[in-house]
């Protein structure tokens, strides 16, 4: 079998981009995680078909559906910077404004 017949996945491309700019085992499996999470709320669309728009409405379904950590919001806004710069080279696009998580992702009333 020709191994260099196909390119590799996406996933394995960013562990790969992640080792190699040494970030650290847990970071690199939050970020994947992350980053899967992502495409599977689209739909299992890739990445470079999507932009800002639909990461800002993912950003906005971690906060208002999934109400998590503003911290956790950050990291996947991180995570899908890094996807889009470091692993597609593709710009993401504006991303707008989407609801921030509060501090702890419970909100008061």
């Amino acid at each position: 079998m020709d191994t260099h017949s196909k390119p590799p996945k996406l996933m394995d491309r960013v562990r790969a981009t992640l080792r190699v700019k040494r970030y650290s085992p847990r970071t690199e499996k939050t970020y994947c995680y992350l980053i899967r999470y992502f495409i599977r709320f689209h739909g299992v669309r890739h990445p470079a078909s999507m932009g800002g728009a639909e990461v800002r409405a993912f950003l906005e379904h971690l906060a208002v559906e999934r109400r998590v950590a503003a911290a956790t919001q950050n990291q996947a806004l991180n995570a899908l910077v890094f996807l889009y710069r470091q692993v597609l080279d593709q710009p993401l696009g504006d991303i707008g404004e989407f609801s921030r998580a509060y501090g702890s992702g419970l909100r008061l009333i």
